[in-house]
Order: structure tokens, then sequence, then C-alpha cells
């Protein structure tokens, strides 16, 4: 079996799983959602493990009401995972796998924080709530200051996330209004086993995992030059 086969057969046994006891309505949109995934799969743009949570995660804002796009265009560099819209606010969600490049295999949590920093501060400026989808196996290690409301955020902590996303993300560079005005309103978590989805505000679930000591801070990067 190819795997364009493979990714088109998880596919639709998940959409049979997510369907059983669904609306006619949230059926056939998330039967769009899927040929999307399909077609972008063919173009090599999504991954299967990636795409699962995508739809899972959309199933579960299409019940709550809201039109729900995968993998949507922001602009001309960035496209997010999840697009939502309900009346007049809109909610972009980006998922995250736990997946680390070979290239960052000896830093794989700085790299990892830096990622989720980049993140927030970029699609957060598009969003009215921003949000981060998770395995349940996967601990999210963003930076403890977008825990916090941004005016409580000190200026050392903008300057250490400042420094972090430049030693890996320069083009463009954030800047430190960005990262004053960030903010992360949700974190969900996706349990594709059993198509279920929790919602968590992101402060208790940093500090669960403080308290359960399954979060690290992580090490100060090395400033890399881009060629």
């Amino acid at each position: 079996m190819s795997n364009k086969q493979k990714f088109e057969q998880d596919l639709t046994i998940l959409l049979s799983r997510l369907t059983i006891d669904s609306e006619k309505e949230v059926e056939d949109k998330l039967i769009l959602l899927k040929d999307r995934l399909l077609k972008l799969q063919k173009e090599n743009v999504v991954k299967i493990n990636h795409s699962v949570m995508e739809l899972v995660c959309a199933k579960y804002f299409i019940q709550k009401g809201y039109e729900v796009q995968v993998e949507y265009p922001l602009n001309d560099i960035l496209t997010c995972d999840l697009y939502s819209i309900k009346g007049l606010g809109n909610l972009i969600i980006e998922i995250e796998t736990g997946y680390i490049p070979p290239e960052n295999a000896l830093a794989p949590l700085t790299y990892t924080t830096a990622r989720l920093a980049s993140k927030i501060i970029r699609y957060s400026s598009f969003a009215g709530k921003f949000a981060l989808g998770v395995p349940p196996h996967y601990i999210l290690p963003f930076p403890r200051a977008f825990a916090k409301p941004p005016r409580n955020r000190t200026n050392q902590e903008i300057d250490e996330i400042k420094k972090l996303c430049d030693a890996y993300y320069q083009k463009p560079p954030v800047t430190l209004e960005e990262i004053r005005n960030a903010r992360i309103q949700d974190i969900y978590i996706i349990d594709v086993d059993r198509i279920k989805v929790q919602e968590i505000d992101p402060e208790t679930y940093q500090k669960r995992a403080i308290q359960k000591g399954i979060v690290y801070d992580y090490m100060p990067p090395e400033i890399k030059e881009e060629h």
C-alpha cells in the first residue's frame, strides 16, 4: 500500500468514527475538510498524524457552531492549521505533535520552546482567540511568560523570549512589541484514540505540568547565523 493509499484509508476510517453519531450537516462539513487534506497530501503538504488531529479538533468546533477550515492561509508566509469563525469572532488553532527535525536533535527542548513561542507571537496577531492543540502524550514547553496576561510580563521575560526566537527564526524576526502583546487563550488536548477534545487554560496547564515535575526550563540558545 502506498503512502497516499494509507493516508486516504486512515482518514476514511477516522471519518467513519467521527460521524457515527453526527448530524448530516456535521458529516458533510467533515467530508469537505477530509477532501482538502487528501488534496494537500498529494502535494506533500500534510502528514497523517497531524491531519487526524485536525479532523478530530474540527468536529469539536463544528458542533459548537463554528465554520471551520483547515490549512488556511493567513498571508503569503503563514498558514494556520485550523481557522474557525463564529459570529464576528475568529479562532486560530495550531496543532503540535512534538516532532523534532533532525538538525535540532541535540537541543530538542530549546528548539520546541522557540517554535511554540514563535507560533504564539506570529499567529495570535491574526486571531481574536489563539490556541494550541496537543495530543495527550505530549507536554507543551512554551515559555511560562505566555501563561500570564501581557500586562504582567516583565521586560526580562520579553528580552529572553526575543533572544530565544532570534536563535531559530529571523525571517522576519519577532519584535519586542509583538512579544509583549502575544496571547494564547486556550490549549486543546486532542485524544484521537477516544475522539475527544479537552479544553484547558494555559496557566492551569502549566501549573499541572510543574506540579507533576514534567516541565523543564530550556537551555539558553546559541544565536545561529543564517546563510
